[in-house]
């Protein structure tokens, strides 16, 4: 008999319009494979108020209480990128389910963190679990939830006898990164536990935050109430049971006690991200300036793009020159600007003119495309004006993004920490060598001087010293010893982070299905 699935998440790239970031290469990617192996699976997002407005079918309404009062919910059977056998993709819109200003995802409350986000999941998980009671999807065999916004549903299995039904399908917990919470006051609060439940008793022993004991951290509410929880590489299962000492080493973030608990207890694991091998584009040669020129000119032309208008002029000008003067050397960047991609550089303001004063030697150029946080946006905008051969491509576009990943000669990649990366793996699956900060997944991916080049330190001054000083000597064996640079070209172009042998380790040791 087949195994039937759910994954319950906030973002699928499966479906348009439903990424912020490598979670949702997960929820796309796991599935497919799931699939190759006979099985089904079902797989719901909020619809965030527009992605069930186009190629949507209405299946049912759901009805379900929310704040102890009735609420009525719409799931939509929605078109997947790729017409899958085996797949089924869900939406749910409800009112209160707003697009946010991340991604048009999630909500930035500065003044009350994930005080919007919590609102929206946990009316979310509750409609998801009132579904599965009702068979929406069939009857679920197993559910795999992917970070703290759906980890409601455990809370819900645990302590609303409305659910019961839960209590017999094995429910699966991922974190994607344990640094992001949802950390939520317990009551006094529109957006807490006991807003959203009046009617449901909890124990807060099992749900509170070992920082903030007067709120609930439904990160920590994953981990505790599943029945595995997983994490994207086997290194970043092991820092993360490490007590941090920012900003040297981010490791449990006040978490680690439960990850070694769920370890002792066997629930804990450690199984590589994955990446496609198969049907990647192939990007013509040599046009990767004349696109990002081509892209310039298209931003001038939107309305919203009106306040950088001075900048991608600016930025255009300087890659136009380089069209006139090619550059014997380029790397890259792609990323979205945040503390934990870019910490280093905000730092040390010394350390992007260190590494830009290296590749002034070699007539080399650095390209950083992103967006993000507005400090960082500030940090990269003003240095862009200050050196010729650092160009800041402040936007997104999958095409650019294409050609960085397959035309650079280097990849860097210096995350803070790193729960696993997906970048290293699309630059090295086009034989791009990566420069990457000995962390997490980057460490169980990058091989110094053998698949790429890492770098490390007890301290954040002697890792930035290290990052400028492995950038030097690989820059260098670029340009004396090509033979050698070739070698660990071709030894990165050879690995194989397979979501075929991750997915193997999901039925052994997450799903226990043989």
């Amino acid at each position: 008999m087949n195994t039937n699935f759910l994954f319950v998440a906030a973002e699928n790239d499966g479906i348009s319009r439903c990424k912020a970031g490598g979670m949702g290469d997960v929820v796309r990617d796991v599935p497919r494979e799931i699939s190759n192996r006979g099985d089904q699976v079902n797989i719901i997002t909020p619809s965030y108020s527009r992605l069930h407005l186009s190629e949507a079918t209405k299946i049912t309404d759901i009805h379900f209480v929310f704040r102890g009062v009735p609420h009525n919910g719409e799931i939509y059977e929605i078109a997947g990128k790729k017409q899958i056998n085996g797949i089924k993709h869900f939406v749910l819109h409800h009112e209160d389910i707003k697009a946010g200003d991340i991604a048009h995802i999630y909500f930035n409350d500065p003044d009350q963190p994930f005080y919007t986000d919590a609102n929206v999941f946990s009316l979310f998980c509750t409609a998801v679990a009132a579904a599965i009671r009702e068979e929406v999807f069939g009857k679920i065999d197993i559910i795999h939830l992917h970070d703290w916004h759906t980890s409601m549903l455990l809370f819900l299995r645990e302590y609303n006898p409305r659910f019961e039904i839960l209590k017999d399908i094995r429910i699966v917990y991922t974190i994607h990164n344990l640094a992001i919470q949802g950390i939520r006051p317990f009551d006094n609060n529109y957006s807490s536990v006991q807003a959203f439940f009046p009617d449901i008793e909890f124990d807060r022993e099992q749900l509170y935050d070992h920082r903030y004991t007067d709120c609930i951290n439904l990160m920590a509410v994953g981990i505790r109430l599943s029945d595995a929880v997983h994490t994207v590489s086997p290194s970043y299962m092991e820092d993360i049971q490490k007590s941090s000492d920012p900003p040297h080493f981010i490791g449990g973030e006040g978490l680690e006690d439960d990850l070694r608990i769920a370890k002792k207890e066997g629930r804990l694991f450690g199984i590589l991200n994955g990446a496609s091998y198969e049907g990647f584009i192939q990007v013509e040669k040599g046009i990767l300036l004349r696109q990002c020129v081509r892209r310039l000119f298209r931003w001038l032309q939107e309305e919203k793009k009106d306040y950088k208008a001075h900048y991608l002029a600016h930025t255009g000008e300087k890659i136009t020159r380089w069209q006139e003067h090619k550059p014997d050397f380029i790397c890259t960047s792609v990323a979205r600007l945040t503390e934990q991609k870019f910490f280093f550089f905000r730092e040390d303001p010394e350390l992007l003119p260190a590494l830009m004063n290296k590749l002034k030697e070699v007539n080399g150029i650095y390209i950083l495309l992103g967006t993000g946080a507005p400090e960082y946006e500030s940090i990269f905008r003003e240095a862009s004006y200050h050196h010729k051969n650092f160009i800041f491509i402040n936007a997104q576009s999958e095409s650019i993004i294409d050609m960085l990943y397959q035309e650079s000669n280097l990849y860097l990649m210096p995350s803070q920490f790193e729960p696993c990366g997906i970048s290293q793996m699309l630059a090295m699956r086009n034989g791009q060598p990566c420069l990457v900060h000995s962390s997490g997944g980057l460490k169980d991916t990058v091989k110094h001087n053998i698949t790429g080049f890492s770098f490390d330190g007890k301290t954040t001054d002697e890792k930035i010293q290290n990052f400028i000083k492995v950038f030097s000597d690989a820059v260098d064996l670029y340009f004396q010893d090509r033979a050698k640079w070739n070698k660990i070209s071709s030894n990165a172009k050879e690995q194989r982070f397979t979501w075929k042998k991750s997915v193997e380790k999901y039925y052994q040791y997450l799903y226990l299905v043989k």
